[in-house]
């Protein structure tokens, strides 16, 4: 199999889709790899890297996605990428389509197969391919908190752990999933005074084991997230619905109720926000502020620290990167139900109900169009 590798082009994101491991992995079992010149270079990687790898490098994204049958990247297809995609070709990367209408519409209409990392599952009921990122974006949701919390920046010029005769800041992280409990390993090192809310009683006990008593647990309900608002310097989101739109869960109204200054940090950006004042922000201008409160909503942090991001998610999904080329996508799928869980469009039709269910599209099972 040919598997092309683009530069990604979405603003302030210097992760690319393949390492020059990966290209070694794949070169040596008898595929070939085409990587655009400077792909790698914001993570750290050379086009000379790739070259060492095995890969050819090619000058335009065009000649990429005109010459590889599966396409390999991080984030979701920008219009233009999307444009070049075709019928029978692979896209595998992040999609994240629940609250992005046109994107989907986009995807349908080329014909291409499309896998998202997202929606890939694993025995344990996990997501192994947003694991990673939702590792890098949970420990560094507590960190760009903290900047956004200085007064330069517009915040309440908290500092987060406090110092001796001054009480820490508190700290509200809604979700006990990976980023949540990332965002709460971070957070409580910094000596910020940490709830964590969630649902799962079994969640809320494990944090209590694994953290010693160094932060509260709660269960979470519209009045407890409302009540902890009040009182927080900083509030991180961090609920996930595999595949589908987040919930909202701090409204408009409930902002006029919080501390001046206090920071939003809405890691679930990617699929809508968890807040009904939130809309995606780049590295290049993360904040803004509505009715004085902080909003940090940027929808591809692990960029910002693009080498560990590129390399943690380039161990992930290189296991199943090599499953379709070794045997193409539908015996890929067909053998592993996990990854058959990650194909969301294929051949015009969207194969994914939570997307479905929030764009309001017919959908079909991922089963049956393996038999398309």
């Amino acid at each position: 199999m040919k598997i092309g590798c683009p530069k990604e082009i979405k603003p302030q994101e210097f992760r690319v889709g393949m390492t020059p491991n990966a290209v070694r992995e794949a070169v040596n079992a008898g595929h070939s790899v085409v990587v655009e010149t400077q792909a790698g270079v914001g993570a750290g990687f050379s086009d000379d890297d790739y070259a060492a790898a095995g890969a050819s490098i090619l000058g335009t994204a065009e000649e990429v996605f005109a010459t590889a049958e599966m396409i390999v990247k991080v984030k979701e297809p920008q219009p233009v990428e999307r444009a070049r995609l075709r019928e029978g070709q692979v896209l595998f990367t992040y999609l994240h389509l629940a609250p992005d209408p046109e994107q989907t519409h986009d995807l349908l209409k080329s014909g291409a197969t499309c896998i998202a990392y997202e929606t890939v599952t694993d025995d344990r009921g996990g997501l192994p391919l947003l694991a990673p990122m939702s590792e890098v974006a949970g420990r560094l949701a507590p960190q760009v908190g903290a900047w956004s919390l200085q007064k330069a920046n517009g915040g309440r010029g908290v500092l987060l752990g406090g110092v001796p005769g001054v009480a820490p800041a508190n700290v509200v992280i809604i979700g006990g999933g990976v980023v949540g409990t990332a965002a709460a390993r971070v957070a409580v090192g910094m000596g910020a005074r940490v709830t964590v809310l969630d649902r799962s009683i079994p969640r809320l006990s494990y944090l209590d084991d694994i953290f010693h008593g160094k932060l509260v647990t709660q269960y979470s309900s519209a009045g407890a997230v409302a009540d902890l608002a009040r009182e927080a310097d900083m509030v991180i989101g961090a609920v996930l619905i595999p595949g589908a739109a987040a919930p909202k869960l701090i409204s408009k109204a409930q902002l006029k109720e919080m501390r001046p200054g206090a920071v939003l940090v809405d890691v679930a950006i990617d699929q809508g926000g968890c807040f009904e004042t939130s809309r995606a922000t780049t590295h290049q201008d993360p904040i803004y502020q509505v009715d004085g409160i902080q909003h940090y909503c940027v929808a591809n942090m692990p960029g910002a620290v693009a080498r560990t991001s590129t390399q943690a998610l380039g161990n992930a999904t290189l296991p199943f990167l090599m499953a379709l080329a070794n045997k193409g996508w539908k015996q890929a799928c067909a053998d592993d139900r996990h990854l058959l869980n990650g194909l969301n469009v294929h051949a015009g039709k969207l194969t994914y109900a939570a997307v479905g269910k929030a764009l309001d599209l017919p959908t079909i099972t991922a089963a049956e169009a393996l038999k398309l």
